[in-house]
């Protein structure tokens, strides 16, 4: 049995990435015991998914990196893809950049990977190049992950903002609902959907059946970090039942 250690950077009102990302992995751990999984979380001050709110939280990530380096993780992700996403186009190199250079500050070589370069990652692997989206953010933020994801070379064919602006109260929407909310996008030309643009918004248990009841690849921000996490640790990227990304 080999055992990987998992340091995260997530927000302080997070919930759900430290929910999600485990169960994830646990799932994988009962059918492949030979790999374990085990996380280490520091914390960066964020209550209101505000642009003042997310820069002050990305002005943490060094600290909060070199917090992580004495857990000595074999992987570093930094979880808040809107955080990164709202500072411009290509932003998730210069954070993962940073995370890095604080790690080897202190003596850690661990790899580092961003929600926001893995969702792109992701929509990578399934060979997508359009995409419809579903976020919680406020639609000037939505705008600026649709710039975001353009800018990349993934055509956004429909966006839908559900306006919640508090990071607790997102973390409460109830992950069924989405069900109802991706039949108010249109799909046509669509390659994917991402179910959830936010790994605070819960949508696990969703994701394998808006697949199939959508009859497209489905992803959100979390299944897109969990297989980032997967393959950056040399790992076949493979869970059960959340989706054809992590399919393998």
């Amino acid at each position: 049995m080999v055992t990987h250690h998992i340091g995260m950077i997530v927000p302080s009102s997070n919930l759900t990435m430290e929910t999600e990302l485990p169960r994830m992995l646990a799932a994988r751990e009962r059918e492949l015991p030979e790999d374990r999984f085990v996380f280490h979380s520091a914390r960066a001050r964020m209550q209101h998914v505000t642009p003042e709110q997310l820069r002050a939280m990305n002005a943490q990530a060094e600290r909060a990196a070199t917090e992580l380096a004495d857990a000595r993780p074999d992987v570093v992700a930094t979880a808040c893809l809107v955080a990164i996403m709202a500072q411009g186009p290509g932003y998730h190199c210069t954070a993962e950049d940073t995370i890095t250079a604080a790690l080897r500050a202190e003596g850690s070589d661990a790899p580092v990977v961003s929600s926001a370069g893995a969702l792109l990652s992701g929509i990578a692997a399934l060979g997508a190049r359009k995409v419809a989206i579903i976020t919680p953010y406020l639609k000037p933020l939505t705008e600026l992950v649709v710039t975001y994801l353009e800018d990349a070379g993934v055509e956004v064919v429909d966006a839908l903002s559900l306006e919640v602006p508090d990071n607790l109260a997102v973390a409460r929407l109830d992950p069924a609902d989405l069900r109802e909310h991706r039949r108010k996008l249109d799909l046509t030309g669509a390659d994917a959907l991402v179910l959830s643009a936010c790994v605070q918004m819960p949508s696990l248990e969703s994701i394998a059946v808006v697949e199939e009841e959508a009859g497209l690849p489905v992803l959100s921000a979390a299944t897109a970090t969990a297989h980032q996490i997967l393959t950056t640790l040399g790992l076949v990227p493979w869970v059960p039942n959340a989706g054809r990304l992590l399919s393998a």
